[in-house]
């Protein structure tokens, strides 16, 4: 199997979570292994794995429940970088797979959780897509805690979202890259046209919750005049 990597996120320091389009199906598809997949894998450590790459993943084996249907174990050892689209050929591809809506992405069951986005544990028709924003430009900026988040619309549900894009942090995976993010920022409310690879999370329970959901978050931005920014 062959994906082009759109979803590259932090997760604890040290680890990260991978995603792509199959080249011949279209289909999103993470690569998942018997616990976390290591930063060692970065194509900046010599891995295989960075937005843009086509890798080749070797045999896989589907493992996806919902709304995790994307999930397909693999052996990290056998995957390798085959190329890296160019911005142009980039771009194609999010538009090829972006829809309008983010219930056009997930299911009708996405819902309004105070300020946030959620779904019930196991229910749902996916956990990853690309999303074009169908009203405002994407907002993106530092909350009074200092955590990133993004203020999306599709025009028919409005969230403010967690954004783990991992071009916006520093290596501790926790601090996030205050002047990249201006950067950003600034682009996006100039109304640079943005396509967002959104995601939902594995299903947790907020303190302040009464149930395990599966939360709606920006996993990466993506600029149609710098489609591979860094």
């Amino acid at each position: 199997m062959e994906i082009a990597i759109n979803h590259l996120t932090r997760m604890q320091p040290g680890y990260i979570c991978v995603a792509g389009i199959d080249t011949q199906s279209g289909q999103h598809v993470r690569p998942v292994i018997y616990g976390r997949l290591s930063a060692a894998l970065l194509a900046r450590y010599g891995g295989p794995f960075a937005l843009g790459a086509v890798v080749a993943l070797g045999s896989v084996q589907a493992e996806g429940r919902p709304p995790e249907v994307e999930d397909r174990r693999f052996e990290p050892k056998r995957a390798r970088r085959l190329r890296t689209l160019d911005g142009a050929a980039f771009w194609r591809l999010l538009r090829d797979v972006a829809r309008p809506t983010l219930a056009a992405i997930f299911g009708p069951e996405l819902r309004p959780v105070g300020r946030a986005a959620a779904l019930p544990a196991g229910h749902g028709i996916a956990s990853l897509g690309c999303l074009i924003p169908a009203t405002a430009s994407p907002l993106l900026a530092l909350d009074p805690a200092g955590k990133l988040r993004c203020t999306l619309d599709d025009g028919t549900l409005s969230a403010n979202v967690s954004v783990t894009d991992l071009r916006l942090y520093e290596d501790d995976y926790t601090t996030p890259r205050r002047e990249t993010v201006e950067r950003i920022a600034a682009r996006l409310a100039a109304g640079v046209p943005a396509i967002l690879s959104v995601g939902l999370t594995r299903p947790f329970q907020k303190p302040e919750g009464s149930e395990a959901l599966h939360w709606l978050q920006v996993n990466n931005i993506h600029l149609e005049d710098e489609p591979l920014w860094q």
